[in-house]
């Protein structure tokens, strides 16, 4: 299966410090991939990366066989991906309804949008008006969703949406994802444990000092837990 969202031996970091070191991944379609590493990895430098948010010292990364890397920023959602990153990063002054008017306007996608995502998202339906500052955390990692979602986008990445969050939205998060996979979405999930995303993953890849050391089929994670230590020391 040819990769959907792909990073060929890319390099980059922040001024002159180099963070990801001719790292290469790929993601395949309506799968969740999720990339997992301690702090200082590189994960969430590989989103940034992916979105245009910081340059490339070399390599280069394509959606869908469409070379995306040497776009502006502003132009890489309109291409097809969405982005939550982590803290949410939500308009607080914004109502819910607005928040969401900004997804929609990225790709001016329109009402039927809207509608699908509220579908996954029935708490958001009954807080249209309420000031997204106001919402709980769970509620708040809803709407970050849900904002990039309304791109209609063909990747979603996702930077440890469920860091801090209660059980019960922990839950809500995952069968999101599922059901985004099982309609043809892609996700990519950043997590810093690979047991945190065993129950939603199909594929795991470990990322260390800014090179991915292993990827693995989360079936085989599941069978033989031991396999996280050997490949990250995360278990």
């Amino acid at each position: 299966m040819s990769g959907l969202l792909r990073l060929d031996n890319v390099t980059a970091g922040y001024g002159d410090v180099q963070v990801l070191h001719g790292l290469s991944l790929e993601t395949r379609q309506a799968e969740v991939h999720c990339l997992v590493g301690r702090n200082g990895a590189g994960k969430t430098t590989t989103l940034k990366t992916i979105m245009g948010l910081l340059p490339l010292s070399s390599g280069e990364i394509t959606l869908d066989g469409q070379k995306i890397s040497e776009l502006p920023a502003h132009e890489v959602p309109r291409l097809g991906l969405g982005y939550v990153p982590q803290g949410r990063r939500l308009f607080a002054e914004l109502t819910v309804a607005e928040n969401l008017e900004i997804g929609l306007m990225t790709r001016r996608t329109g009402p039927a949008a809207r509608e699908k995502v509220l579908e996954l998202f029935p708490k958001l339906k009954e807080r249209l008006k309420q000031r997204s500052g106001t919402l709980s955390g769970g509620e708040q990692q809803m709407l970050a969703m849900a904002r990039a979602l309304c791109l209609e986008p063909k990747v979603l990445l996702l930077d440890e949406p469920m860091e801090g969050l209660m059980p019960s939205a922990v839950a809500s998060i995952r069968e999101t994802v599922t059901a985004l996979c099982n309609e043809g979405v892609t996700s990519l999930l950043v997590e810093q444990r690979a047991d945190t995303v065993l129950k939603v993953a199909n594929r795991v890849s470990f990322i260390e000092n800014g090179r991915i050391r292993e990827t693995v089929e989360a079936s085989a994670l599941r069978k033989d837990p031991s396999l996280i230590s050997r490949y990250a020391g995360l278990g």
